[in-house]
């Protein structure tokens, strides 16, 4: 019987979400000569990373049960509530909207909502390769098919109507001034992988199968008219309490300096590596017609792992929110929002809310 799975267990490994210097570089010209803002709407396809509220909006997507994220303390420090978002407060994606002049994004799968300024087909459990394929390797477990990239752009395709007219006449424009973010996504590809059974090695195997699932999902994007594209790439898992409960390793000579386990971040940087040269190829096919932008998170999440007082945190692995204490505070029968978890009182202090997911201080 596979081993029961929640918000932190099925997806990306998550903290310093911060973008990387050339992003933000792109970033600084969001705004026209005029004073106006440059984009129209922005749309995002992700995971729990950006998810804000379609794993609770589609239920019948997963058990509600699992959804330990819809419980306090989830949400204590911006909202005041549980938002269905995986952190204290804010993610990436919202700060990004709010300083673009864009509203918080909307689930996409929210009923009525308006979409006009933007939508979010993110979804807790999210994979960059299909659910189909994952059957195909022994890996059709039910929290992985809550909505890969492919069933995202669809859910897309489908909103296209009530957001521009949904015919290329009306919507290419629209979408050209726009702004797209697709990921961080992959990492759940690796949890499905890691978590039931597959070593590193033969997780690595399938790499090239996960970034060319998203290099499709950038060209899609492309061919509905987008221009501007930002990718973000995936995270030094290797560092976060999750794996390091989860994954532990007898052979000491797999954690580094910083107490990491080695073989995971180099699946990460392999993953990285691999994803910057289909991006490439993306480039060179398009050339200056459209802008794809790689997001660096691995280097700018690595340096707050590595020194966390330099960015004004007090501890990197350790959980906010969790039981058990120790170097972790992470237990996998106490996570955040069941019972026998209580949260840390100054999560802005803290890089790590439940283990997995950063505090809304590191987005």
């Amino acid at each position: 019987m596979a081993p029961r799975a929640t918000c932190t267990t099925v997806i990306a490994a998550a903290a310093g979400l911060l973008l990387g210097a050339s992003f933000f570089f792109q970033m600084a010209a969001a705004t026209g000569d005029d004073g106006q803002g440059r984009y129209n709407a922005m749309f995002n396809f992700g995971d729990s990373l950006s998810d804000t509220g379609n794993i609770c909006v589609n239920k019948s997507a997963t058990a509600q049960l699992l959804l330990t994220f819809t419980n306090p303390p989830y949400g204590m420090t911006y909202f005041g509530h549980p938002t269905c978002r995986c952190s204290d407060g804010r993610l990436v994606v919202d700060f990004l909207a709010q300083s673009l002049g864009l509203p918080l994004l909307p689930p996409s799968k929210l009923s009525g909502a308006d979409f006009r300024k933007g939508a979010n087909m993110a979804i807790v459990g999210a994979t960059a390769l299909d659910f189909e394929f994952l059957k195909s390797i022994g890996l059709g477990y039910p929290i992985w098919n809550n909505g890969a990239i492919n069933v995202q752009l669809q859910w897309f395709g489908d909103l296209l109507p009530r957001i521009c007219g949904g015919t290329p006449q009306t919507c290419k424009p629209y979408l050209a001034k726009s702004l797209f973010v697709l990921g961080s996504v992959g990492g759940n590809d690796y949890n499905a992988m890691l978590f039931f059974g597959f070593t590193v090695d033969r997780a690595r195997s399938y790499t090239p199968n996960v970034v060319d699932n998203i290099a499709a999902g950038v060209e899609r994007l492309i061919e509905l008219g987008a221009v501007d594209i930002v990718v973000p790439g995936t995270l030094p898992i290797g560092c976060y309490a999750l794996y390091l409960t989860m994954l532990p390793s007898s052979n000491k000579s797999d954690y580094d300096e910083h107490g990491c386990l080695r073989p995971l971040n180099d699946l990460a940087v392999y993953h990285n590596a691999l994803l910057q040269d289909r991006l490439g190829g993306v480039r060179a096919r398009h050339g200056s017609a459209v802008r794809v932008m790689y997001a660096d998170f691995y280097t700018h999440a690595a340096d707050m792992l590595r020194d966390p007082a330099r960015f004004g945190f007090t501890t990197a692995v350790t959980a906010c929110c969790g039981a058990g204490g120790g170097a972790y505070n992470y237990e996998f029968d106490a996570r955040c929002g069941m019972k026998g978890a209580t949260a840390c009182k100054d999560p802005w202090s803290h890089e790590s809310w439940d283990g997995v997911h950063p505090t809304e201080a590191v987005n």
